[in-house]
């Protein structure tokens, strides 16, 4: 194991750079731009272990940044609602996300990330711009099963920040495997108030919404495919969420 993966395996390490991230990006998320949090009653009282975070994605980092943010706000009591970060002094450090290798070895910015608790998986389609099938690599399946023996995983099933882009089967075999509990999240305006790629600003005042579902129900001995379509209609990613996506996004977010 090289000294970047053990690093980040130790919550204190990883403590530092979600108080040092969160500081430095907070005014981004609440002064200069606006944040709309809804249902965090539904992971106040969570496990502390077996927890799979399903989300639609925006951008490569500012997604996962928010979620840390809020998570680390409810530990702290808070609902819906970030307030003073002093939250940031004490962070919640039982959670892992899964990203792109390629995407996490981009640059400096995003390498340090990576040693918040990134669990970093190939492309199954792309591969340095390049359209690739491959099929699922046992051992990076293998890292998402281990990291939620014990903590929190956020996953992006689409694999994509491409709006109703499909979803992905790896996500349905480790909602199989592992039996977790999944909360499903819909997240809106990201792509609007930053670059896709880091936390430049694209247009200062959006208003950046996480909504909270309850947990899924589930019957983990339904097929793969069935439980990846539930998922994606959990975070409104199906085709059933396409044409009214396209005909209210525009109005939904000038408001």
């Amino acid at each position: 194991m090289s000294l970047s993966e053990r690093l980040k395996h130790i919550k204190f390490f990883r403590s530092l750079i979600y108080t040092t991230v969160g500081f430095i990006t907070y005014p981004g998320l609440v002064l200069i731009n606006k944040i709309k949090i809804e249902g965090t009653e539904h992971i106040k009282s969570l496990p502390r272990k077996n927890v799979l975070f399903v989300s639609n994605h925006q951008t490569y980092f500012a997604d996962v940044i928010v979620f840390i943010h809020i998570f680390c706000a409810v530990k702290w009591r808070k609902e819906n609602k970030l307030g003073l970060p002093y939250y940031l002094l004490f962070p919640f450090t039982n959670l892992y996300f899964v990203a792109a290798e390629e995407t996490m070895n981009g640059n400096w910015i995003s390498r340090l990330f990576k040693l918040a608790g990134a669990l970093t998986v190939k492309r199954t389609w792309r591969s340095e711009g390049t359209e690739v099938r491959r099929g699922l690599d046992p051992s990076d399946t293998r890292k998402i099963y281990r990291a939620l023996e014990n903590n929190w995983v956020i996953t992006f099933p689409q694999g994509t920040t491409k709006p109703f882009a499909p979803g992905r089967k790896g996500t349905a075999h480790i909602i199989k495997q592992n039996q977790p509990t999944v909360v499903p999240v819909v997240i809106n305006g990201f792509w609007r108030a930053f670059t896709k790629k880091g936390l430049t600003f694209k247009k200062k005042g959006s208003l950046l919404s996480v909504r909270f579902k309850e947990p899924m129900v589930i019957d983990y001995t339904l097929p793969a495919e069935v439980i990846l379509d539930q998922v994606m209609d959990a975070i409104e990613q199906s085709k059933k969420f396409m044409l009214k996506g396209k005909h209210h996004l525009m109005t939904k977010l000038d408001k």
